[in-house]
């Protein structure tokens, strides 16, 4: 199975070295090479459109790109949090480029495809797949692009470097169906799955699963619907069996991924190097942390928040919550990356666990000013692999995976009140995977009923908790009009150590003194908190309601008379 995914990996290098420069402008008609001679060449080429360029996440945690809530960069704001977006922003007009770069190159195979030099060497049968497949990734890239800008300049040719230059955008309403076409043929021609011995490909699933995202984003609840539960009865994913495990570089070709790009150390094709996320004790930098607020997202066991549990104990605030909780943030007292991991203020000196000795705690700010600033640091998908090999790791990288399609089809039958067995089942199978017990067991906090502002409430959560630091809730916020209420709050830490150690007179309270307040929306408010002076205001953000849609870039609108900006920018 590695050897496919080194065959994939490579032909992506391969096309990328041969077609970075190609594209004299994001619109317009790439000048390759003649290639479609031969079903060899075919498939190469379709393997640009797996480049991770073209799939980059929203937020990745690196650096400063922290786009939602769930996480932040030292005392660093992301121009989204700033409410400082322009049309020059480096993160949106690269999503742009990158987008339009994907789908010139999609529809320049789809045309060579249709071409009557290719039928008259290819089958009709093999041809439908690779149109499927080049299709797919177009209507996947047009689905970004409506998703951030709105409406989006739109052919579905390849069209010339004049008309690149006047092209106009599209009434997203228009793409959108466009999009949904696209979709539709994929699912019709792909293949459920591929032989053993195949590279991996987008198959049927990918293509159901990523039309249900679009429709959701949409608000086209009964097209997502319709598109998660065809995914769902594929039968060919599951939910993989050990959440925590799921996301380590080990874990490769789970059941449960429904699309992802390859990585490989061994081609170069990596991740990193990753010293943002690790430890200060391990050699990095912990400058890039989970926020309070994603913290105290997380239910206990007994299934509510940690304002309304009596299980909830400010002084050992990882006890007695949701397993996912400890599986992407690092609890306090416990081994991580070769070290007990404790940032209390009165804990100058800690663990090396090779050794069994204790060393100068510098995950501790006491001791190293830039250690987290609010104590917190990534555990998800870190282990000590992430310390090997320069700190270059190889994780796939995830588009997709079946946990996302349940809630989405859970929230799309919620959206339309239409409340059943399938859509509980949807959600529990999720949380119940995360106890690591059966659906029907009854030791975990199963969510019941058929209220609608209620299960609204509780879907919401899941998702927070389900698929933190993957990329997703910068637009979950979005759609659910949320970013004017999170992305306009302060990003609290701990008070400075010597201002901890003479004010916080509960030394077990070190970390934050109190619970906040849960509101309906699960977000936790700290306001009350600030007031006594125990907790720190590190940085106010920012929201701008024009940044619910991206603005056009700069170059954009200075070389087409006819591209018209979105408003507010």
């Amino acid at each position: 199975m590695r050897k496919k995914i080194y065959s994939a990996v490579l032909g992506l290098i391969l096309l990328a070295s041969c077609q970075n420069s190609l594209d004299l402008y994001p619109l317009a008609e790439p000048s390759a090479e003649k290639w479609y001679s031969n079903e060899t060449e075919i498939q190469l080429a379709l393997n640009d459109l797996y480049r991770i360029d073209w799939w980059q996440w929203d937020e990745d945690g690196t650096n400063n790109s922290f786009l939602s809530d769930d996480g932040f960069y030292r005392q660093a704001l992301s121009e989204i949090k700033a409410g400082t977006v322009t049309s020059q922003s480096s993160f949106s007009t690269t999503l742009w480029r990158n987008s339009y770069k994907a789908i010139a190159r999609a529809n320049r195979a789809i045309s060579a495809l249709n071409s009557s030099e290719t039928k008259s060497k290819v089958s009709q049968a093999k041809l439908d797949v690779y149109l499927a497949e080049a299709r797919l990734h177009r209507a996947a890239q047009y689905s970004k692009l409506v998703n951030k800008f709105g409406d989006v300049v739109y052919s579905d040719n390849v069209i010339s470097i004049e008309d690149a230059y006047s092209k106009g955008r599209t009434n997203k309403k228009e793409v959108t169906a466009k999009i949904y076409e696209d979709f539709d043929f994929a699912i019709k021609f792909l293949p459920t799955s591929y032989a053993a011995s195949a590279l991996k490909r987008a198959s049927k699933g990918v293509a159901m699963a990523l039309k249900a995202r679009h429709a959701l984003y949409e608000k086209d609840y009964k097209i997502a619907a319709d598109a998660a539960k065809a995914c769902m009865d594929l039968n060919q994913y599951t939910l993989h069996s050990d959440y925590a495990n799921l996301f380590l570089q080990s874990t490769k070709n789970s059941k449960e991924i429904i699309f992802s790009i390859p990585r490989s150390l061994e081609l170069k094709v990596t991740l990193g190097p990753t010293s943002d996320k690790i430890t200060r004790n391990s050699g990095g930098f912990a400058a890039a942390n989970p926020t309070w607020d994603l913290f105290c997202a997380y239910l206990c066991t007994d299934g509510n928040t940690i304002d309304k549990s009596p299980l909830y104990d400010p002084r050992n605030p990882f006890k007695n919550r949701d397993p996912r909780c400890t599986a992407t943030i690092v609890e306090f007292g416990q081994p991580h990356l070769g070290f007990i991991y404790d940032p209390n203020p009165y804990a100058l000196q800690v663990t090396r666990i090779s050794s069994n000795t204790k060393v100068t705690n510098n995950d501790n700010r006491a001791n190293a000013q830039f250690a987290s600033f609010n104590g917190l640091v990534w555990k998800k998908g870190i282990d000590d692999s992430w310390l090997l090999n320069g700190r270059l790791i190889e994780p796939e990288h995830v588009i997709i995976r079946y946990a996302d399609v349940l809630l989405m089809y859970a929230e799309a039958k919620i959206e339309l009140n239409e409340i059943d067995k399938s859509v509980l089942d949807a959600i529990n199978s999720v949380r119940a995977r995360a106890y690591k017990v059966a659906l029907t067991d009854a030791t975990y906090p199963s969510i019941k009923g058929n209220n609608q502002v209620e299960l609204r409430k509780q879907l919401r959560m899941e998702r927070r908790m389900e698929l933190a630091s993957e990329g997703l809730r910068y637009m979950d916020i979005v759609r659910w009009k949320l970013a004017e209420k999170v992305l306009t709050r302060p990003i609290y830490g701990m008070l400075d150590p010597i201002d901890l150690r003479t004010k916080v007179i509960d030394k077990n309270l070190w970390f934050f003194a109190g619970t906040p307040k849960i509101d309906e929306d699960g977000i936790p408010d700290f306001s009350d908190m600030e007031k006594t002076g125990l907790i720190r205001n590190l940085v106010p953000t920012t929201w701008n309601n024009r940044q619910y849609l991206w603005p056009i870039p700069t170059q954009e609108i200075q070389i087409n008379k006819n591209m018209k900006q979105n408003e507010g920018y």
